[in-house]
């Protein structure tokens, strides 16, 4: 998405930043994981492939697609590659006049599971979804077999709408209100935008 091509969202342990060609090379390795494509469900690419997937998704308009930095690795090495732990997205569509978001998290590297990255790059998200981008509903597609991600959601209030078998996931959401956002900020120590 054009519109967050240029944007940086700092957190306290975290930096969000548009997922450039620096990172593809990086991200194609994360994806050679079947563990990955199995709780992303996504097919493996090329890297050709995988170069014209990051290409795309900065030109369309309803694809909006983050890397998630670690901020401490960052600040020190001053080096996005080595900070890079996973992405967030969301997916824009209108449904009956209103801004809908598919949103998706991954921590890919291992060692930062279970430090909060994931919850507060999830927060910061939503944030930037709802108060930047309008987007008046968020879903969360997670396999059935995912509880972390799926208490993730459930604690930052989304519900279960849909059940599939036949995909062996869950859909929760979550409309966004103004009381809503305000316990998200809550749930953050600091919020930065830059552009």
């Amino acid at each position: 998405m054009r519109k967050n091509m240029n944007t940086r969202i700092s957190g306290t342990n975290i930096i969000l930043v548009p997922y450039q060609e620096k990172h593809v090379i990086k991200y194609h390795e994360w994806m050679k994981n079947p563990i990955l494509q199995y709780l992303t469900s996504s097919e493996p690419l090329t890297l050709e492939e995988e170069f014209k997937m990051q290409k795309r998704w900065l030109e369309d308009e309803d694809k909006c697609t983050f890397i998630i930095l670690d901020k401490h690795v960052y600040l020190t090495t001053k080096n996005e590659i080595d900070a890079m732990v996973g992405d967030t997205n969301l997916f824009l569509h209108d449904s009956q006049g209103l801004c809908v978001a598919e949103i998706e998290i991954m921590i890919a590297e291992e060692v930062n599971r279970s430090k909060r990255r994931g919850w507060e790059s999830i927060i910061l998200m939503l944030l930037y979804g709802a108060e930047t981008l309008n987007v008046n509903k968020f879903c969360a597609k997670i396999k059935l077999d995912n509880a972390v991600s799926i208490r993730m959601f459930e604690k930052l209030g989304f519900r279960e709408e849909e059940r599939s078998e036949v995909f062996r996931e869950v859909t929760l959401e979550k409309k966004t209100s103004s009381n809503w956002t305000s316990w998200l900020h809550s749930e953050l120590q600091s919020v930065i935008i830059s552009n």
